[in-house]
């Protein structure tokens, strides 16, 4: 299993999440995180990602689960040909519902854990890949519901790291403040968690 799991976009050393890649070095850019802003900056976030990863020697190319609602089985014919994903900060909360909406919950895992996809991940991305969200509602609005998505909140992670994960701990960073009152959530409720300074990744190779 290949974890890559960062603060602030890739993070002070990307080059240890190109690393993690064999022969096939397609990624796919997953913003659905953003979708709670509205679309008239997604054209600018997908290109400023593809950007990054070109520099990493990869090959990314946006993947909008929202396509994939009502096709499962369409999203795991296409994550067939993907090296990893790369999940964009946003609303983690949002994120989560189009991971399950989509069946990403259901078909990617299994693909992290048998190595046949690595998993990348900032911000939002990052949070999703622990057990749970619990926490997170006091920095992001579990509530707020773009068009086309399902009102339930779900507070279950992707399971693939142990630990919740606090983002841009002590930074320089809107979020910073709020982030504070997560971290001590997280030692109240005696939580197994880690804070991510922005610049810093997790790197997990299994």
């Amino acid at each position: 299993m290949k974890l890559y799991l960062s603060s602030y976009f890739l993070g002070n050393d990307p080059a240890k999440f190109a690393e993690l890649f064999g022969a096939n070095k397609k990624v796919a850019i997953i913003m659905n995180a953003a979708d709670t802003f509205g679309p008239a900056k997604r054209p600018d976030y997908l290109k400023k990602g593809i950007a990054s990863l070109s520099e990493l020697g990869l090959e990314g190319e946006d993947l909008d689960l929202r396509d994939y609602f009502n096709d499962h089985t369409g999203l795991a014919a296409k994550l067939q040909q993907y090296g990893g994903v790369w999940v964009v900060g946003g609303n983690s909360f949002t994120l989560r519902r189009a991971l399950r909406q989509s069946g990403f919950d259901q078909i990617a895992p299994d693909l992290v854990r048998s190595d046949s996809l690595v998993y990348g991940g900032f911000s939002a991305g990052a949070v999703v890949a622990g057990k749970t969200l619990e926490g997170i509602e006091l920095v992001d609005n579990p509530e707020q519901l773009p068009e086309g998505y399902e009102p339930k909140v779900v507070w279950e992670g992707l399971g693939l790291y142990e630990k919740s994960i606090a983002p841009h701990y002590k930074s320089d960073h809107p979020e910073s403040a709020a982030i504070d009152k997560v971290v001590d959530y997280f030692e109240e409720k005696n939580m197994p968690h880690i804070a991510l300074h922005d610049g810093e990744a997790i790197v997990v190779k299994t």
